[in-house]
């Protein structure tokens, strides 16, 4: 009952937030008759012309060729504006308005004037009292939702809970504000961004044109670009593997969490395994214990494997949010290595919180030798293969569950417009239309609020979350790029926020990866996995968001 209280509670305030809200600087795009759309300006139009819509119901515009000014107050009824001039005369005029996306058109008696919304992004403001009791805020509201799914309250080690949370600050503050971790980070960004390019080279002698010797247009496309990356870094993590780099990193990273919040060995290389690995990967690294690990954790190593990604994954993310701009690559390349890493430890906390350890644990450090090849070439060419598995993997993902989303919006906008929903809420709400995003919008918007993500920003980080939950990660980074790439976003805090939030597997497809890649290793622990499922993906999807709040802070 609590739990369906505390949900409903999110909705409600979600609802209470939203208001259509046409204010702002709009930018003209034309000036078109509505039946003859293809006809050419019917009044000339500088790139410097907006109209600006205030939120004390003031509005001005200006037409700089004609030339012409106005102001006013403004008005909003049902699905008309009205625009109660002072200047250039005392007179009102009422505009039929259509607002989707950035997109705002007003049309008057058979004329469309079409408007784009365009701001430059608010910069990062770093530490502030706002920013820290919004953390503050929003860590609070993170551990009582975990509360509410903990299965032994009276068991939560909160020595360690917040031991956790103190590691997550402080790899935080040396990631993002520590000078020379700093630096150490995006060299590692320049890295992975310079390994793409030698990817791309690949690409281009697959793909390219043989007279031209440059990939055509029609081909540069996502599958082309991006997937052949998720097998070239495949293939180098399993080298780095045999070259026993992975490991030694490993075993440091795990030796931190250990002798620092008191955990068993097991968990420990496990967790430190997910910064790397893959979900199903990092378990091998703890093989011989699996049959004898306690049920908490199995449950640290399944929430471990939800909240975190892996390496093989990680350039197809960058090449989603940076483009083919390095120097975006490179950011947004430091920001995902450190959301692993972060997460590592939120995940323990979560997981610890929901399940906490009530047995005898293993406190040795071991890493299970992880048979990847005899030699070099083999490694390299079994993490091809693994890597070819994964691309097409990801390609059918994004293929059927966009598919099934596109098919989902279709059919409540067909809802929308046989009951009139879709027109109050065009008239009531930032989106257009009954859809799915919508919906995801509305139940994500409160929390990605609380993770420090501004009020004209939070439905849209609010449906990203949605999107990974309910359908996988790579799905909202493809949208999370496409409103970064059309300026959707006001601050860029909000942008690096949903980076964090979105950089982990937790969705409903993983708990059954999980059950099969795991149970197939230890197959007496299948029933234990199939129990913890739904805790694991709670837990994956709270340790992203404890990562995104503490960076909110930081940021």
């Amino acid at each position: 009952m609590k739990k369906f209280l505390f949900i409903s509670l999110i909705f409600t305030i979600s609802i209470s937030l939203n208001a259509n809200n046409i204010e702002g600087k709009w930018f003209f795009e034309s000036i078109l008759l509505e039946n003859n759309l293809s006809s050419s300006n019917l009044k000339p139009i500088a790139k410097e012309d907006f109209i600006e819509i205030k939120s004390d119901n003031s509005f001005s515009y200006s037409l700089r060729k004609i030339p012409l000014y106005a102001t006013g107050s403004w008005e909003l009824k049902n699905n008309f504006l009205f625009l109660n001039y002072i200047l250039p005369s005392d007179t009102t005029r009422k505009y039929k308005i259509t607002i989707e996306d950035q997109i705002l058109i007003l049309n008057e008696n058979g004329v469309n004037y079409t408007f784009k919304k365009q701001h430059l992004l608010i910069p990062l403001e770093g530490f502030s009292m706002k920013s820290i009791l919004r953390g503050i805020l929003g860590i609070i509201s993170l551990l009582f939702i975990a509360l509410l799914f903990s299965r032994n309250r009276n068991a939560i080690n909160w020595s360690l809970v917040l031991k956790g949370l103190g590691l997550q600050f402080l790899f935080a503050i040396l990631i993002l504000k520590t000078p020379f971790v700093s630096d150490f980070f995006e060299f590692i960004g320049k890295i992975f961004t310079k390994i793409i390019s030698f990817t791309q080279e690949g690409t281009l002698f697959l793909f390219s044109s043989f007279g031209k010797g440059i990939i055509e247009s029609p081909l540069e496309n996502f599958a082309i670009m991006i997937l052949p990356t998720v097998i070239f870094f495949s293939a180098l993590t399993s080298l780095f593997y045999y070259w026993r780099i992975i490991p030694k990193i490993v075993h440091f990273f795990a030796y931190l969490m250990k002798r620092s919040m008191n955990l068993s060995g097991p968990e420990s290389v496990a967790a430190a395994g997910n910064i790397f690995l893959g979900q199903t990967e990092s378990p091998l690294l703890v093989k011989p214990y699996l049959d004898k690990m306690t049920i908490s954790e199995i449950l640290c190593l399944m929430s471990g494997g939800m909240a975190t990604i892996a390496g093989g994954v990680l350039a197809a993310y960058i090449g989603f949010l940076g483009g083919s701009n390095p120097q975006e690559q490179i950011l947004f390349a430091k920001h995902l290595i450190a959301a692993s890493v972060m997460s590592a430890p939120a995940a323990i906390i979560a997981s610890k919180i929901l399940l906490p350890e009530e047995n005898i644990f293993n406190k040795k450090i071991e890493i299970s030798q992880k048979e990847i090849g005899s030699n070099a070439l083999e490694a390299v060419s079994n993490g091809t293969k693994d890597g070819l598995k994964l691309a097409v993997n990801v390609a059918a993902m994004l293929l059927v569950f966009i598919g099934l989303m596109s098919m989902g919006n279709y059919i409540l906008f067909k809802i929308g417009d046989w009951t009139e929903l879709n027109t109050w809420i065009s008239n009531n709400t930032n989106y257009s239309e009954f859809s799915f995003n919508l919906i995801l919008g509305y139940i994500g918007a409160p929390i990605a609020w609380l993770m420090g993500v501004c009020k004209e920003d939070m439905f849209l980080v609010g449906q990203l979350l949605g999107e990974k939950t309910v359908l996988n990660e790579f799905v909202a980074y493809v949208s999370l790029g496409e409103m970064k790439n059309n300026g959707f976003f006001l601050e860029e805090k909000s942008i690096i926020i949903a980076t964090y939030i979105l950089c982990g597997f937790a969705n409903f497809a993983s708990i059954g990866i999980q059950i099969g890649g795991i149970g197939a290793i230890a197959p007496k622990r299948r029933k234990d996995l199939s129990s913890l499922g739904i805790l694991a993906l709670i837990a994956g999807t709270l340790a992203s968001l404890f990562t995104a709040v503490v960076v909110g802070i930081i940021l």
